[in-house]
């Protein structure tokens, strides 16, 4: 594809994405804060199930939820589904533009497993397909009637995947295909369960039918899984800014750690307002001791300075060698436009500017280059770690 195209395609999509998450994360955080802070209602109407007044934008609310007698449905009924459907489509293609199209950047990488692009679209494709049929299956079998243990169940299996994709793809292929999995159970709970159900509760309330209350309390229990899942999905939307995190050797497990953390802090503020504040401060404290215990356990070992001066000659060669083909004002890359992140090493004062991100980025980790297209050896990330440990000098 045309670089202009694919970066001005990219950028339109991944717009649409966040927007469309935005509208999507902000209805189900709304709703289940309302589901909880819902109250007896104060009359006598039996039809009402709880009320909840509030104040917002200069002006008072008062939100019911109710059941409605049959042949009297209301109207206009505002539906929400667009929102997931279109957070969901826009992130397929971004999966397709970034991650297949740019498979041998962004999803291989040969020192992991010697795949080709069609093996890894096809694992890709499959783990979102299989994932959503286990899901679904899970939920339905009479396990889901001790929702605990078909929770931790649920838990190890994206753990579990966790780990196999990491047999076949890079660290940023596995986390992105993790969080498209939980993505694609969200919107699929959408699609499959929560809309479905809802029509039927329309058509029975329209037609004069008895509603089936089973229905919708399937759909509550899928809205509730959505709400558990956002948080870890919007980790790995931002995980690829964070190349400590997927290129660990142990990636699965900083992956299970912070899921579980968000989860909790999910869990914190869906139960905070029956238990208090600080009878469930546990639920924000257990993920933020988690969370730097993770961050001390996983840091790389200090890299001696060494007793012999790097040249910077020698550190020059191999930014040159490794990095300029993007990293310049001009690249030479076919795979991008102009400096990713505007980070250039055209001039020596340029490079040591950016030694802290070159410790990140080349040393601490092994995110650059991507793919490690450009084939930097361990003896010049090595190198690279003495010149930086000598305070980066330009002699």
């Amino acid at each position: 594809m045309d670089p202009i195209v694919s970066e001005w395609l990219g950028l339109v999509v991944r717009w649409v994405h966040v927007i469309s998450g935005i509208a999507w994360v902000g209805a189900s955080f709304y709703f289940n804060w309302l589901l909880n802070h819902l109250r007896a209602p104060a009359t006598t109407d039996h039809h009402a199930l709880g009320e909840l007044w509030a104040i917002h934008a200069g002006g008072f609310f008062h939100v019911q939820k109710r059941t409605i007698a049959p042949g009297a449905l209301p109207a206009p009924l505002h539906w929400f589904k667009w929102e997931a459907y279109w957070t969901w489509i826009s992130g397929f293609v971004l999966l397709v533009l970034v991650y297949y199209l740019g498979a041998e950047v962004y999803l291989i990488d040969r020192q992991v497993a010697d795949i080709g692009v069609g093996i890894a679209v096809t694992i890709g494709i499959g783990t979102l397909a299989l994932g959503w049929l286990v899901y679904d299956l899970l939920w339905r079998s009479p396990l889901a009637e001790r929702p605990r243990l078909a929770g931790a169940v649920s838990f190890a299996l994206v753990v579990a995947l966790a780990w196999g994709l990491d047999q076949v793809f890079s660290g940023r292929g596995a986390y992105m295909h993790v969080g498209a999995l939980l993505g694609t159970l969200m919107a699929g709970n959408v699609f499959r369960i929560i809309m479905p159900a809802q029509r039927e509760l329309v058509a029975a309330t329209r037609e004069g039918r008895e509603q089936d209350r089973r229905l919708a309390a399937f759909a509550e229990q899928r809205s509730l899984h959505n709400n558990y899942m956002t948080l870890p999905v919007l980790f790995v939307m931002i995980s690829n800014h964070y190349p400590s995190t997927y290129s660990h050797e142990l990636n699965w497990v900083v992956l299970a750690v912070l899921f579980a953390a968000g989860t909790a802090v999910r869990h914190y503020f869906n139960v905070r307002h029956r238990r208090g504040n600080w009878r469930s401060a546990w639920l924000l404290g257990a993920p933020a001791v988690a969370v730097a215990a993770l961050a001390y356990v996983t840091a790389p070992a200090p890299r001696g300075a060494g007793s012999e001066p790097v040249a910077f000659e020698a550190v020059q060669s191999i930014i040159e060698a490794r990095c300029v083909s993007c990293h310049s004002a001009h690249p030479t890359s076919e795979l991008v436009l102009s400096p990713p992140k505007g980070v250039t090493f055209d001039t020596p004062e340029q490079i040591r500017a950016q030694a802290v991100q070159i410790q990140a980025q080349a040393i601490a980790s092994t995110a650059m280059p991507p793919g490690n297209l450009t084939g930097m050896a361990d003896a010049e990330r090595q190198l690279l770690a003495r010149w930086i440990a000598q305070g980066a000098p330009l002699e």
